[in-house]
């Protein structure tokens, strides 16, 4: 896949499609849960406060006969009866409303109901522009301050699904850094180096690493050839590794506010994915997320 529109084409041909928003009386989310509806998603289970929930819903035009809604004015409450449908089975994909995203992740870690896998969980985010023949996954802009090496390998392993998703045969990844060469004072490129061994030994399982690398030489073919980088990752990434959190953070929102881009967001390494856009976010890129998270089931 190419494009968002294609991954909305691909949905459309799916059954069964069933979501669980936690607190779901915040109108954006409303919004993003009525364009849902058209690319096929049979329920949504809205938790929150009901008088709210209908009075939104109406105001933004939702088709009620795919709603049902579970009262409970408590956002906290509201979250653990959101995780607790995904945990029975009943939804698919868990999407975060007008809770506080603390709240929301005690409700997705709860011991009981929660999403526990005991696998790290990361953001993934889905990044199309008209410059690049294809989708490029950023991870992680979103939840790891400063990962560790094992941390990373979890990472990199929650991109795969998503890939496989979008429908991308044999992902690569490349593990970027300021400087595509080893330097013992720079720790994130000793990790990438470490990350391309493993990836080569077969250690990081369904996606090819190499590192370090250059944002420039990881997305331009033209760029590596210019720097006589040879790799099967150079110019072919499909997944860029941030080193931190403020990488990833600071490039996402350059190129949302500084670029035109289409993106989509979502959390992988639960046992669902899970949609926790920022209220900053638009319209369009909450039913990406929506988008690219149902059609990883």
């Amino acid at each position: 896949m190419k494009s968002f529109t294609q991954v909305y084409e691909k949905l459309r041909s799916k059954k069964g499609l069933r979501i669980a928003v936690a607190a779901a009386a915040d109108e954006p989310v409303l919004e993003a849960v009525r364009d849902a509806a058209s690319l096929g998603v049979e329920i949504a289970y809205l938790a929150g406060d009901e008088e709210k929930i209908r009075e939104l819903a109406e105001k933004v035009g939702i088709d009620m006969s795919k709603v049902e809604i579970i009262h409970e004015p408590d956002p906290k409450k509201a979250a653990l009866k959101a995780v607790s449908l995904v945990h029975e089975g009943k939804a698919s994909v868990l999407m975060k409303g007008l809770v506080s995203s603390a709240d929301f992740l005690r409700a997705v870690l709860n011991k009981e109901v929660g999403l526990r896998t005991g696998k790290t969980l990361s953001s993934v985010t889905v990044l199309k522009t008209e410059k690049m023949d294809r989708f490029v996954i950023m991870t992680d802009g979103g939840m790891n301050m400063n990962p560790t090496l094992e941390e990373k390998v979890h990472i990199l392993e929650n991109t795969v699904p998503v890939c496989k998703a979008l429908e991308i045969e044999d992902p690569k990844a490349a593990a970027v850094c300021a400087v595509e060469v080893v330097n013992p004072a720079m720790q994130a490129t000793l990790d990438a180096a470490t990350l391309a061994v493993m990836s080569q030994r077969g250690q990081i399982k369904g996606i090819t690493v190499d590192g370090p690398l250059g944002m420039d030489n990881a997305l331009s073919e033209e760029a590596a050839k210019h720097k006589g980088i040879t790799s099967p990752v150079a110019g072919k990434a499909d997944v860029v590794l941030m080193p931190d959190i403020e990488a990833g953070n600071i490039m996402y929102k350059t190129l949302v506010y500084m670029g035109d881009v289409q993106t989509g967001s979502l959390i992988m390494g639960a046992a669902a994915p899970i949609v926790m856009t920022s209220r900053a976010d638009s319209p369009e890129t909450k039913l990406n997320s929506l988008a690219v998270a149902l059609l990883i089931n």
